[in-house]
């Protein structure tokens, strides 16, 4: 996700109130960095669930999916 996609989201949620004050760029460092451990962990849940289906050749998927997350 982008900086200025993080900061749309903290709009749409409402979020994006609270960091309004002196320290906003704190603030967004932050979201920054919880948006992209958030990213981190949807992508683990879904490789993993390719590789569930180990059976059927999806490891490439699940390596795919990982490798998103290094671009």
């Amino acid at each position: 996700m982008t900086r200025d996609e993080i900061i749309l989201i903290a709009d749409a949620s409402g979020l994006s109130f609270y960091g309004m004050g002196k320290d906003r760029e704190k603030f967004i460092y932050y979201l920054e960095a919880f948006a992209n451990l958030v990213a981190a962990a949807e992508r683990e849940a879904c490789a993993k669930l390719c590789e569930a289906q180990g059976e059927y050749g999806w490891q490439q998927y699940a390596d795919a999916i990982r490798t998103r997350g290094q671009a």
